[in-house]
């Protein structure tokens, strides 16, 4: 109801893929297409998103890597050995596009 009363919307940002994966739903249900009519920036970096981006259906896919265990482990230790550790440690994440959608697919862990 909400996307046939406002016409104009353009570009949907959700913060996590499940959401992104809910809204395709509801703009293909009002008639729209997802990616096209709506752009769709999603976040998180699930294997279904990365299927929705090769459908043409998101757009962009912004990585949130929960695999950053094996990185606080490390500064674990070094803080309980006294050692000094960066105040700000920043975890590797990426942006996905469609374009670069079926080349993330194959080798992702998920």
């Amino acid at each position: 109801a909400f996307l046939k009363s406002h016409e104009d919307i353009d570009v949907l940002y959700a913060h996590n893929d499940d959401m992104a994966l809910g809204a395709i739903q509801a703009i293909e249900e009002a008639g729209k297409k997802p990616g096209t009519d709506i752009k769709v920036i999603s976040v998180d970096g699930i294997k279904d998103a990365f299927v929705a981006m090769e459908q043409k259906k998101i757009n962009v896919v912004v990585e949130c890597n929960p695999l950053l265990g094996d990185q606080l482990m490390e500064l674990a230790k070094k803080v309980a050995a006294g050692e000094d550790v960066p105040r700000r440690v920043e975890t590797e994440e990426g942006v996905f596009t469609q374009d670069q959608a079926a080349a993330a697919l194959p080798g992702r862990q998920y």
